[in-house]
C-alpha cells in the first residue's frame, strides 16, 4: 500500500480534514526535541493550528536524540500523520501537516545544532522525559558522572545530551548577534523551565561565563503545563487507519478529545498568537501543574500499578470497578487539601471531567505504558502529596496504597505469577530490594533517596501505612485489597 503524502491528500476521502495551507510556505519557527507521540498529538496540533490561521511561521522541525523510528515513519510521509481523537463510539480524523522534517541527533549533531540556530527558529519545545535533563533528582546539579553529559562538558563540537545541543546553539546564536529563541519544556516534571534553566546555564557556565550570563538575561524558559492522554499507537491502530484512508501511516496517533497547555507568560521572541489558539498565558503555572500531576498523573500512576498488578490491561477497565473508583475518589479527597487552585480551575468539575477521561474505551490506554519510569514519576505525582499532608498532620491511606503499590510492581510478576519486564532507569536496584516481606521491602526502598526524600523515608507514619498495605498486596493481591479499601 502507498503511504499517506503530500500527493496523496487530494485522494483521501471527503469525511478527512486537510491541512488546509500551502505546506511549501511555510517556514521552520519551531524545532522540537523529543518527537514522539505525545509532541505529535499536543504542541504540534497548537501549531498546525496557526498555521491554519495563516501564520505560516510556525512549521515544526523535529529531532530524535536517540533512536531513528519517528524519521522513519514519518520521512516517506513528507513529514504528515494523521491525528485520530477518539471518544466514546466516535472517531475524528485530521491531517498534521505542521512537521516539515525529522532529525537524528546522533547521525548528524551539527545539522540539529544548525537547526536551534536558524534566525527563523524562535521557540525549542522538548518531551525528552526527566532523565533527559540530566540533573540529580536530589540535588538539582547536573549529573556530571553520567557518560554524554561529561562528553557535554568536554566539548560541544559534537553534543550528545538536550542541554548540550541547546548550549551549543545559543553559542552560535550570540557569535550571530541573534536572539535567544524561547525553551519550552512540555515533560510533566515540576518546574520544568525551571530545571531546563539550570541544566543550560550550567553547562554553558562550564564553557563560557559569559555564555550562561547572556542567556540568563536574555534568554527565556517559561514554566508549563501540557494535558492530553496520548496511548501508544498498535498494529492494530495502523491497519484499521490504513483501511480507511486506503493509503498508509506509519506515524499516526490517537487521543482524546481534551486539551490543555498552560505557559507562563515569558518568550524571548516571537509567538504564535497561543492565546487566539486556545492556549492558556498565565504568570503562574505551578498552581495548574501541582493540580494536573496530583490528580491526574497521581491517579493514572496508581491505578496503572494496581491495575498491572491485577492482570488488567486498559485504564477504563480499572475505573469500570466501583472499588477502583473509590480509591481514586478517595486518593483525589487526599490530593486536594494540598492544593492552592488558580482561578479558572473549578477542582471538582475538574475531578469529574477526569473520570469521564478515564472511563473512555475508546482510548484502550495501556496499564503498562503508564508504569513506566516510575521511579522518576513517583516523587511529583504520589510522595509530594504524603509529605504536604504528614506535614499538615493529615492522612495519607490512599497515597500509601499507591506507593505500596508501585513497590510491588518492582517484583516483576503480577498476581497471578506471570513475569513482565519492568520499565526503568533504575530497575535492576529496585529488583534486588523487592525481596522479603513488606516490612523488608519498605526498610529497603526507604534508603533509595533518587526517589524518597529524607522526610518520607524517616516518617514511622509513613513507613507503617506503606507496609500494611504492601503486606496485604503480597498476601492479597489487587483486586482484594482495591476491595477491602
Amino acid at each position: 500500500m502507498d503511504r499517506l503524502t503530500d500527493t496523496a491528500l487530494a485522494h483521501l476521502a471527503a469525511d478527512i480534514e486537510r491541512p488546509g495551507y500551502d505546506r511549501r510556505a511555510v517556514k521552520t519557527g519551531v524545532v522540537h526535541l523529543g518527537i514522539g507521540a505525545f509532541h505529535r498529538a499536543h504542541q504540534a496540533v497548537w501549531f498546525d493550528d496557526a498555521l491554519r490561521a495563516g501564520d505560516l511561521r510556525w512549521g515544526v522541525l523535529g529531532a530524535s536524540l536517540r533512536s531513528a523510528d519517528v524519521h522513519d515513519q514519518l520521512a516517506p510521509q513528507d513529514g504528515l500523520y494523521t491525528l485520530l481523537v477518539r471518544d466514546g463510539e466516535t472517531t475524528a480524523a485530521r491531517i498534521i501537516g505542521a512537521v516539515q522534517g525529522v532529525l537524528v541527533a546522533p547521525r548528524d549533531p551539527g545539522a540539529l545544532v544548525q537547526a536551534l540556530a536558524d534566525q527563523d527558529v524562535h521557540i525549542v519545545t522538548l518531551t525528552i522525559t526527566e532523565k533527559g535533563y540530566k540533573l540529580d533528582p536530589v540535588t538539582g546539579r547536573l549529573l556530571t558522572d553520567d557518560p554524554d553529559l561529561a562528553a557535554d562538558l568536554q566539548s560541544l563540537a559534537a553534543p550528545r545530551t538536550a542541554p548540550g545541543f541547546l548550549t551549543a546553539a545559543l553559542a552560535i546564536r550570540r557569535t550571530r548577534g541573534l536572539a535567544p529563541f524561547t525553551a519550552i519544556s512540555c515533560d510533566n516534571i515540576p518546574e520544568n523551565g525551571k530545571r531546563l534553566r539550570a541544566a543550560v546555564l550550567a553547562l554553558a557556565g562550564a564553557h563560557d561565563p559569559g555564555l550562561a550570563a547572556w542567556i540568563a538575561a536574555q534568554g527565556a524558559f517559561p514554566q508549563t503545563m501540557v494535558d492530553r492522554i496520548v496511548p501508544a499507537t498498535t498494529a492494530d491502530d495502523i491497519a484499521a487507519l490504513s483501511a480507511r484512508l486506503r493509503v498508509e501511516d506509519q506515524a499516526m496517533v490517537k487521543t482524546e478529545p481534551f486539551r490543555q497547555w498552560v505557559i507562563e507568560d515569558r518568550f524571548a521572541g516571537p509567538r504564535p498568537d497561543f492565546a487566539g489558539l486556545g492556549v492558556q498565558l498565565t504568570a503562574e503555572v505551578a498552581p495548574w501543574e501541582e493540580a494536573k500531576l496530583r490528580l491526574l498523573n497521581g491517579a493514572h500512576s496508581a491505578m496503572a500499578y494496581l491495575g498491572g498488578l491485577a492482570g488488567i490491561d486498559f485504564i477504563h477497565q480499572v475505573v469500570s470497578r466501583p472499588d477502583a473508583v473509590s480509591f481514586v475518589e478517595a486518593l483525589w479527597d487526599e490530593a486536594q487539601t494540598t492544593l492552592t487552585p488558580p482561578p479558572g480551575l473549578d477542582v471538582a468539575a475538574y475531578r469529574r471531567e477526569l473520570m469521564a477521561r478515564f472511563a473512555n474505551p475508546a482510548l484502550q490506554h495501556r496499564t503498562r505504558q503508564i508504569a513506566m519510569d516510575g521511579s522518576q514519576k513517583l516523587p511529583q505525582r504520589l510522595l509530594a502529596t504524603a509529605v504536604a499532608r504528614l506535614d499538615a498532620s493529615q492522612g495519607i491511606d490512599a497515597i500509601a496504597l499507591g506507593v505500596a503499590a508501585w513497590i510491588r510492581w518492582q517484583g516483576g510478576l503480577d498476581d497471578a505469577g506471570a513475569a513482565f519486564q519492568v520499565d526503568d532507569p533504575l530497575a535492576a536496584t529496585t529488583a534486588a530490594l523487592a525481596v522479603g516481606d513488606a516490612a523488608a521491602q519498605v526498610e529497603a526502598f526507604m534508603s533509595l533517596r533518587a526517589v524518597f526524600p529524607e522526610r518520607l523515608a524517616g516518617s514511622p507514619e509513613f513507613r507503617a501505612a506503606v507496609t500494611a498495605w504492601l503486606d496485604k498486596l503480597l498476601s492479597d493481591g489487587a483486586l482484594a485489597t482495591l476491595a477491602q479499601f
